[in-house]
């Protein structure tokens, strides 16, 4: 592309009414146009993050309409499924009027490409049948309460990296499982309202933990998977140690200032030849561990000869291992 050719291209997107967006993998805005900054009130030199637009948007009244009565769970619902595959469309009403129609284009590194053109004289009637239809989608694929990916939708996300792993030699990752320690002695002391505050609180700390090419997601009552393509278990640990840091930090209880609370971690690394049970029973195993040593803290299965602190002669009893056949989809 010669020097004329990029200078065009650059006015014409600057003049045109289209909306453009660039988002890095960690959600955050880094170019958007005239058209894009206009419509979200974003400054020509601020990059702030998709979710830090949503909450200053709402709060002045302006931007995307967002019909919910909690808006951290709105955007934490929102924010786990941004990005998680290469390509969709999305549509939302603006407080000013306009009706529009989004494009998403993620690349292989979570580079998200929006482009949003202003479909406001498409009748009425269609855009209601479409927006009912993406909300009954996003009720099947969500946790009622704390509003990550379910289950159903997280055992899924966990097929599609084994067979991306298989059918990829150079690709790779780890899957762990979160567990909130005593959580039955929580809810037994506290109250069942109490403990899902806890949840509402874990899920919520998350969110600056999960890059866009994760997932992470509620797979049972306090058990959490978290999937990370594309990094190694020395990576992941360094992640999930700082996870942990956070979480003995947080005050989740407001009108209980000293109560605090723990989780405990397994990890494990995608082996070759790996099924969903085979790498779900290691970061399970991996886990048992970690609560039989104290709790609090992160053991990781890895490779043979990889890890001395989890070789593969640590066994444990076969009866906490759950075989894939007792795995609820």
């Amino acid at each position: 592309m010669t020097g004329d050719h990029l200078k065009a291209l650059m006015g014409l997107q600057a003049a045109t009414p289209v909306l453009i967006a660039l988002y890095d993998p960690h959600d955050r805005l880094r170019y958007a146009n005239e058209g894009f900054r206009s419509a979200y009130h974003v400054g020509e030199d601020e990059a702030p993050t998709w979710a830090e637009i949503m909450r200053r948007n709402h709060a002045a009244g302006r931007g995307t309409v967002l019909k919910t009565d909690d808006l951290e769970a709105w955007i934490a619902a929102t924010v786990h499924r941004r990005g998680k595959v290469p390509f969709r469309t999305v549509e939302t009403d603006l407080h000013d009027g306009r009706w529009l129609w989004m494009t998403e284009t993620v690349d292989q590194k979570g580079w998200m490409l929006c482009i949003a053109v202003d479909i406001t004289d498409v009748r009425a009637g269609e855009r209601k049948l479409r927006q009912d239809r993406d909300f009954a989608l996003r009720a099947s694929q969500v946790d009622e309460l704390t509003s990550v990916p379910n289950r159903r939708y997280t055992m899924e996300r966990l097929n599609e990296f084994i067979r991306n792993c298989a059918e990829n030699p150079h690709m790779w990752g780890c899957v762990a499982i979160i567990d909130i320690d005593y959580f039955k002695a929580i809810n037994d002391r506290y109250g069942h309202h109490r403990g899902d505050e806890v949840l509402l609180d874990f899920a919520r700390q998350m969110q600056e933990f999960v890059r866009r090419s994760d997932c992470f997601g509620r797979i049972g009552g306090e058990e959490f998977m978290l999937i990370l393509p594309d990094t190694t278990v020395g990576e992941a640990n360094l992640i999930l140690d700082r996870l942990l840091d956070k979480i003995r930090n947080a005050r989740p209880l407001s009108n209980i200032p000293e109560f605090f609370y723990t989780c405990s971690v397994g990890l494990a690394e995608y082996r070759e030849g790996d099924s969903v049970g085979d790498i779900y029973s290691r970061a399970d195993e991996a886990l048992y561990i970690a609560k039989r040593e104290g709790r609090d803290r992160v053991k990781r299965h890895t490779l043979p000869g990889s890890d001395r602190e989890f070789s593969p002669d640590q066994t444990v009893s076969s009866a906490r291992i759950r075989p894939l056949r007792e795995l609820p989809m």
